[in-house]
């Protein structure tokens, strides 16, 4: 069966800083985007700027997973795309919101909460601790890795009490945050992961593309059983009586 991947990126700092630019000179859905392809899978990538911000009712009805990255126009974001989206997940389509993506108005409608962190900007070093090491997410990592350069996130996350925390990280400042962590919403599947930050080359890493890797096939739709809704008829003979 062919996985069919979108990632979807502002595509914001990449226009408008040269730094940005130079970093990932195709864009960092187009990192991601490398990340993921493989044998059996169509990888896609969408944009802001693109007609429904690049997500359409066609676009989504052919994606099984969506990697979402974005940081400064989540504002900017439709209404109504970020409502289809949710209606997707519900629907079976996993959903992988990485770095500020937890402040997406998809990724905050499935959780409803403010999703609220505490934040530093500064590269620092940080360690990423497997949390859960039988999950499939993170098969293939060593018990932890470092980014050597980024932005810190921490404690409290106002975000629901996972299903599972895959990934815990601590930060050379002393915070430590649950950097990986899995819902399910619906049929949909969601695994958040923090590491992103558009100021350093993080999704060149190995063990970033391994989890996001890791990340999609966790997140593929699966069969499950017939879902039926609304007024039924009895499936017994009911007393009339």
């Amino acid at each position: 069966m062919t996985l069919r991947v979108t990632v979807w990126n502002e595509n914001v700092h990449e226009r408008e800083e040269p730094t940005v630019a130079e970093r990932y000179p195709d864009g960092i859905h187009g990192a991601i985007a490398d990340a993921l392809e493989g044998d059996d899978r169509v990888v896609r990538t969408a944009t802001l700027e693109e007609p429904d911000n690049g997500l359409s009712e066609d676009v989504l009805a052919n994606t099984d997973v969506l990697v979402w990255w974005s940081h400064c126009a989540n504002d900017e974001v439709a209404d109504d795309v970020a409502e289809r989206v949710v209606d997707r997940v519900h629907e079976g389509m996993g959903f992988v919101p990485v770095h500020s993506g937890k402040n997406s108005k998809p990724f905050k409608r499935l959780m409803g909460t403010t999703c609220n962190i505490k934040y530093r900007h500064g590269g620092e070093t940080e360690r990423l601790w497997v949390a859960d090491p039988g999950h499939p997410i993170v098969d293939g990592l060593e018990e932890s890795f470092e980014i050597p350069e980024t932005e810190m996130y921490g404690e409290p996350y106002d975000v629901p009490e996972p299903d599972r925390t895959v990934l815990i990280s601590w930060f050379e400042g002393g915070e430590v945050f649950r950097s990986g962590v899995c819902y399910r919403r619906g049929r949909g599947r969601i695994f958040a992961f923090r590491p992103g930050h558009e100021a350093y080359p993080i999704f060149y890493q190995d063990e970033v593309r391994t989890v996001l890797d890791n990340a999609v096939e966790w997140a593929a739709p699966t069969d499950g059983s017939e879902a039926i809704w609304g007024e039924v008829e009895p499936i017994e003979s009911l007393d009339d009586d």
